[in-house]
């Protein structure tokens, strides 16, 4: 469970960054689950601090928001943080920030749809150097479109591990697919 701060490629290379993500350890395991319909795909974003924090499962993490893309179709869910259902979250224009293996999908900044570019970074201590985890986080939709693309802001830990939901350490390896010199991209902690 978490509460939120006040402020608030082709089949063949896709499915091993699939399956890393599947099989990688993770504290009592992540509920994984497959769900429907609306969702917010932050896989190539990065976030920024909101100045508040983030409770996941007692510990407490400074809060980062994210813009990402609305999707629609199937997508990977982790039910411990989302109550044990794909429902929406709670309020008006909400979805959850979920994960799938698009080939492409709309990325900033032009919100044009790119190919998805998996790469893998190591965390710093400089200001943006850490990574952001917005898997199976709530996001509100934006009222706007941009480029005709829907886009939510997203918000979920800063340097917590989508495996363990324990802190990733200055110097961790992550993969993601946000461009280099993104400020905590949005990713996960390879172990």
């Amino acid at each position: 469970m978490y509460e939120i701060g006040k402020k608030a490629r082709k089949a063949a290379e896709t499915l091993p960054f699939l399956l890393f993500f599947l099989a990688t350890p993770a504290h009592a395991g992540p509920a994984l689950a497959i769900c429907r319909g609306e969702y917010a795909l932050c896989a190539a974003s990065s976030a920024k601090p909101t100045g508040g924090s983030i409770v996941v499962n007692g510990v407490t993490f400074r809060e980062g928001v994210a813009i990402c893309p609305v999707m629609i179709g199937p997508s990977i869910a982790d039910m411990n943080l989302m109550n044990g259902s794909c429902d929406a979250p709670k309020g008006k224009n909400s979805v959850w920030s979920l994960f799938s293996a698009r080939q492409s999908y709309p990325q900033a900044p032009t919100w044009k749809r790119e190919p998805a570019v998996h790469r893998t970074f190591t965390t710093t201590a400089l200001p943006g150097g850490g990574m952001s985890n917005m898997w199976s986080y709530p996001c509100v939709k934006m009222s706007q479109r941009v480029n005709g693309v829907q886009l939510a802001r997203c918000f979920g830990p800063l340097n917590e591990s989508p495996w363990t939901g324990g802190r990733v350490p200055t110097g961790s390896n992550v993969v993601t697919d946000a461009p280099v010199g993104a400020s905590y991209p949005v990713g996960g902690n390879i172990y």
